[in-house]
Formats: C-alpha cells, sequence, structure tokens
C-alpha cells in the first residue's frame, strides 16, 4: 500500500506546517509576512517592474478598513491584516480558478485562517459583520488595482468591484516595490497591532 501523500510544508522558520490539519503552534509571521511578499496578485498580469504582492495588498485593506471603519477594535484590525494570510501556502488564486476548483478550496482556507487566527489572538472565526467589512475594503483595494496596474477600465472594475468614494481613495496610492520591502512592512504592521492588542 502506497503512503499518503505529503500534506505539509516545511516553512523557512523550521515549522512543519500541516495543511489538512494545521495547528497555531506551527504558524509564525515570518513566514507568512515572506511568503506572501512573493506571492503575485492578479496571477502577476499587473503593469510594473514588480510584481504586486499578495503583502502589499493587506496592508492596503487594513488601511482601508480603518478608514472605512475608524472605531474599530485593533482585534479587527488585525484580522483585515491578516484576510488573506493563507495564501502564503496556498497562494493567491483569482475569483474563476476558485469557482473553478469548487468548495474544498474554501475548506482549505478556513482551515488555515482559523488556525492563524488563533495563533494571534483571534477567535477561530470572525463575527459575519466584520467579514463584511473587511470584504468591502478588500473590494475598494481591488478596484484601485484594477484600475491602476490591472487593465482594466474604470467601468469595468466598477462593475466587478463597485466604484468607492473619493473620500476613502484621498491620499492613497499602490505600491509596487521589492518583496523584502512588502514583507518588512507587512511584519512590521503585525506587531505594531499586536503591541496595541496587548
Amino acid at each position: 500500500m502506497a503512503p499518503p501523500p505529503r500534506a505539509w510544508q516545511r516553512m523557512l522558520s523550521g515549522r512543519r506546517l500541516d495543511l489538512l490539519d494545521p495547528t497555531p503552534v506551527d504558524i509564525e509571521i515570518e513566514d507568512i509576512a515572506h511568503g506572501l511578499a512573493f506571492v503575485a496578485r492578479w496571477n502577476g498580469q499587473t503593469r510594473g517592474d514588480w510584481p504586486y504582492s499578495v503583502a502589499e495588498h493587506s496592508l492596503l485593506v487594513e488601511t482601508l478598513f480603518c478608514r472605512m471603519n475608524p472605531a474599530a477594535p485593533v482585534k479587527w484590525r488585525m484580522a483585515a491584516l491578516l484576510h488573506d494570510a493563507p495564501e502564503y501556502v496556498i497562494g493567491d488564486m483569482i475569483s474563476p480558478v476558485k469557482a473553478a476548483v469548487g468548495p474544498s478550496y474554501g475548506e482549505l482556507d478556513d482551515r488555515l485562517t482559523a488556525a492563524i487566527h488563533l495563533r494571534f489572538g483571534l477567535p477561530a472565526t470572525i463575527p459575519k459583520t466584520v467579514k463584511a467589512q473587511i470584504k468591502r475594503a478588500d473590494k475598494v483595494s481591488a478596484w484601485m488595482e484594477a484600475t491602476g496596474i490591472a487593465g482594466f477600465s474604470e467601468a469595468e472594475a466598477t462593475k466587478f468591484f463597485g466604484k468607492p468614494s473619493e473620500a476613502i481613495l484621498d491620499g492613497l496610492s499602490l505600491h509596487l516595490r521589492p518583496p523584502r520591502e512588502a514583507r518588512d512592512d507587512y511584519t512590521r504592521r503585525h506587531a505594531e497591532l499586536l503591541g496595541m492588542m496587548r
């Protein structure tokens, strides 16, 4: 009888993360930040000399979430920063690919999200209202990315993501930069939020 296929990944920290049964003790922010800094949004189909990373996107979503929900507790800001954290091991699949893969992708994402949340002092499942608020910030980010670097017209991006208000976008821009810089900023912001949660 053949042994079961390997379902774990060795991380740079030395942790061995079981994808089918992830535990909080095997999750390190340095692994998340490093992985997300090297995962390209939009399957890499963006303008510029650097890919637009999931780490960069996550920083923007957390900023947008704070603007849109200024009274939100720090723990929900942390949830916004970590909203795509499972992608450090499962990658960033565009929505059409997720639909083609089916519910198994969502189940894997949910298991990893729960372990990541528990690792950093959040409930395994966040309230639906907070999840919806983060999703709204995510859509604003998607609109900015679509029109700014992914080749969408404003009309096309608005059809898929809705058009954000000018007030929400005021002063914000997209950053295309080396993965090291995005990784370091992600790690720094995580540490700031963790410090405020204590």
